[in-house]
């Protein structure tokens, strides 16, 4: 499973790099505060909602530890899509939140 720090994330954010950012947290985790520009689809929806994604592309799972976005990554590379997970996830987020 590739693997992303916050910190690697926080600085391609910094420099204009486009990503593209899925927040695996549930509704409440997400209202505390998101990494701006992320879609939230929870992990448990995950699965009925790959159609809103492209194989071509590649994601970066965010949770709060790593750990659901550790499952989420390797779900959709299950199914032949490019992801990435950011380990340490909230936890270790430094970056502007929304």
């Amino acid at each position: 499973m590739n693997e992303v720090t916050a910190k690697e994330i926080e600085q391609k954010l910094s420099a204009g790099q486009p990503l593209h950012l899925i927040d695996v947290r549930e509704v409440d985790e997400v209202t505390a505060g998101k990494i701006p520009g992320a879609i939230h689809i929870p992990l448990g929806l995950l699965e009925f909602r790959m159609n809103e994604l492209t194989k071509g592309t590649e994601y970066t799972m965010v949770c709060r530890s790593g750990g659901r976005s550790g499952m989420a990554t390797k779900l959709l590379d299950s199914y032949g899509y490019k992801a990435v997970n950011m380990a340490g996830g909230m936890l270790d987020w430094e970056g502007p939140t929304e």
